[in-house]
């Protein structure tokens, strides 16, 4: 992934321990092309019949969650067809202990095992299943990426930084306003942060719609950093049961003082100000912030992916929250008994970001890595182009 500019070095470092290679955790398959021809006896043509797209799989393994989206190629990008979500905790002290917990392990693995059966299921053909920050920096991830193949099936891939920077800008590449100049993509993980500058003024497919188009957005990043904290273990080092304003606000001072230096060498609080520049947040702490604000009876997704708030409105809930009890966030229906522990982390380190760069816009994303693995892998296989010229064949024997 050479072009990128090198991060601002933020916290301890991590031994990178795996290789960023495309082909790990997919399933062996026939090409795209090869499924979407229509030959399976020796090459001998048959009549013209309705093609099936070949169905892909993106799993996203993080240090909180395990997400999988199963999809099929359509016209518009991709068709979901199924999905899986559950909180697994899976870095649950490690920011302390340095490993992994059996008890993690087990309840992952279980979460895994679901994934499995829903892809066998679903016949995926293509699939690319990544792990994030907890897999990255723990110190028996060998072990455990063994225990899943062995217990499920699934081969799974531990991505670094950068992989993940760009992944999460082509998920969210279709709420790129075509007429900004800017947007600084962030990504509040369970571990980690990722933040992506994009210099949008040169832009040369402004809509995104295409798979490609998604792809290209990459080219936009100017840059980026990842910061070695995220809502598990921003939690975990100033606790998340009992939340006062003083503790909110040093949780806020911590996270300020690792975005830094990367302001610094960057200077994108200037470019934000001088131009029609936002902020795009492709992370469940924004997600259920949007949910909250618009005092939804349960998330829907459909309502919060793509809507707009104004800084003031994130304010406003954060600041509701921060003075309510653990019971009243639990009851929230956005937040729930699982993650009413780790939301006042995730909103600080939103506050953290909205301090360094002052910024009128937030557009909310619930859309992220896995939109950006099938984005990848259906355009590496000319799924729509195969399908183009399929039809342009047809037609000119219908003539």
């Amino acid at each position: 992934m050479s072009g990128l500019p090198e991060p601002e070095k933020t916290g301890r470092k991590h031994k990178r321990r795996r290789s960023k290679g495309k082909s790990a955790g997919r399933v062996p398959s026939q090409s795209a092309k090869e499924f979407a021809s229509g030959h399976s006896n020796g090459g001998a043509t048959q009549s013209p019949r309705k093609i099936t797209p070949p169905v892909y799989a993106a799993l996203d393994l993080g240090t909180n969650n395990c997400r999988l989206l199963v999809a099929r190629p359509s016209r518009r990008g991709f068709r979901v067809v199924d999905a899986f979500s559950r909180i697994i905790r899976l870095g649950e002290g490690v920011s302390t202990t340095g490993m992994l917990s059996e008890e993690a392990m087990k309840r992952t693995i279980d979460a895994l095992q679901v994934c499995s059966k829903k892809m066998q299921r679903r016949a995926v053909k293509r699939s690319r299943l990544i792990a994030t920050q907890a897999c990255r920096v723990a110190g028996n991830a060998d072990e455990f990426i063994e225990r899943v193949r062995e217990k499920t099936g699934l081969e799974l891939e531990i991505i670094d930084q950068e992989t993940e920077a760009r992944l999460a800008v082509s998920g969210c590449a279709s709420l790129l306003e075509p007429n900004s100049s800017g947007a600084l993509v962030f990504d509040i993980g369970g571990g980690s942060s990722e933040l992506i500058w994009l210099d949008l003024r040169n832009q040369q497919s402004p809509s995104r719609n295409s798979l490609k188009d998604r792809l290209a957005a990459q080219s936009s990043i100017s840059c980026w950093t990842s910061l070695p904290i995220g809502v598990v273990t921003i939690s975990e080092k100033f606790g998340g049961h009992d939340v006062t304003p003083q503790i909110f606000e040093e949780m806020v001072l911590y996270v300020m003082d690792l975005l830094e230096g990367f302001e610094q060498k960057n200077q994108i609080a200037d470019q934000l100000m001088s131009g029609n520049a936002y902020l795009l947040g492709t992370s469940g702490t924004v997600t259920t912030l949007a949910g909250i604000y618009l005092g939804l009876p349960f998330y829907d997704r459909r309502k919060v992916d793509g809507c707009w708030l104004k800084a003031i409105d994130v304010r406003d809930v954060s600041r509701v929250l921060v003075n309510m009890s653990f019971e009243k966030r639990a009851a929230q229906p956005c937040i729930g008994n699982e993650r009413a522990d780790l939301v006042l982390g995730g909103c600080a380190i939103l506050e953290a970001i909205m301090r360094m760069w002052p910024c009128e816009r937030l557009r909310v994303a619930d859309r992220g890595l896995r939109e950006g693995i099938l984005a990848s892998l259906m355009a590496e296989d000319n799924v729509g182009q195969s399908r183009q010229r399929n039809r342009a064949k047809r037609n000119r024997r219908e003539r």
